[in-house]
């Protein structure tokens, strides 16, 4: 009998585990986002209305993944971009033993696009992923957030917004000032 009980728990705990998608498997509507065009990159994320200062916009969805799992998928994501001209890695940090894999088409939050000015911030809100207004975003703005890739790969990572402070690479801001140091040694 212990044993049944052990082979059941283990089966349980093999299951994908999907956040954001109601009892159906599907997900939720998020009135303040429409999916579009975008001049960064592919397709984005824009403001379908106005959208309040401190608005909770969209939830970042997908597959609860273990960390040892989340350094292969991400690995995979990265070179399957390299030959398609598609986004490269959808995976959210969740905690120290899990990440959120956000690759899957209902997941439309995965096209928000990096901009070194970003209007959005990714935040961990109770164990979940929202995208929340920096500020009032008017109808028609793209929605973006700081990536916050680590200086390590920079060279892989190409940063197209074109904001102000845009050094040309996806860094997170408080290495910005480092890659400047860098680029010019290496130019």
């Amino acid at each position: 009998m212990a044993k049944e009980k052990n082979k059941n728990k283990i089966k349980k705990s093999k299951k994908r585990k999907f956040f954001g998608l109601d009892k159906n498997g599907n997900p939720p509507e998020f009135p303040y986002v429409l999916a579009t065009s975008s001049t960064i990159h592919n397709r984005g994320l824009f403001a379908a209305k106005d959208i309040p200062k401190d608005a909770y916009i969209i939830q970042y969805l997908g597959q609860k993944i273990s960390k040892t799992n989340s350094a292969q998928i991400g690995l995979n994501q990265f070179e399957s971009s390299q030959f398609t001209n598609e986004g490269s890695v959808y995976i959210f940090d969740l905690d120290d033993k899990h990440d959120l894999d956000g690759n899957f088409d209902w997941n439309i939050a995965r096209l928000a696009n990096h901009s070194c000015n970003p209007n959005c911030e990714a935040q961990d809100i109770e164990g979940e992923i929202w995208f929340v207004a920096l500020s009032k975003i008017a109808e028609g703005d793209e929605l973006t957030f700081d990536y916050g890739y680590a200086l390590e790969h920079w060279k892989d990572h190409p940063c197209q917004c074109r904001s102000k402070n845009c050094i040309g690479f996806i860094v997170r801001s408080e290495d910005r000032k480092q890659l400047k140091k860098i680029m010019k040694v290496s130019a």
